[in-house]
């Protein structure tokens, strides 16, 4: 197959994915049940996508899990994200130096 085939058949998909929901939901949900799983696909895709990258982004999954629980810890007591970001960067920058 060529480039522009390929192309075309992300664009499909793409346009499918966004315009499926509209087109099949036009009256308000209704089922509690649907709602709530309508309301948090979106965190378990971020989350899904996330973790595996955070503890092999360093290379040593100890210190990838330090930085893990420091940041959640932080993210706990409603630290601002700047600090959880750079106190969990500096933890997995120290304890990768230190393992």
């Amino acid at each position: 197959m060529s480039i522009p085939i390929y192309i075309a058949v992300m664009a499909i998909v793409t346009y499918l994915i966004r315009m499926l929901p509209l087109t099949l939901f036009r009256k308000k949900i209704r089922s509690r049940f649907f709602r709530s799983l309508i309301y948090y696909i979106p965190y378990a895709v971020l989350s899904a996508m996330t973790f595996p990258v955070i503890f092999y982004s360093t290379g040593n999954t100890i210190a990838a899990t330090i930085a893990t629980v420091i940041a959640l810890v932080l993210a706990y007591f409603d630290m601002p994200l700047i600090v959880v970001a750079v106190a969990a960067a500096a933890a997995a920058l120290v304890s990768g130096a230190i393992l």
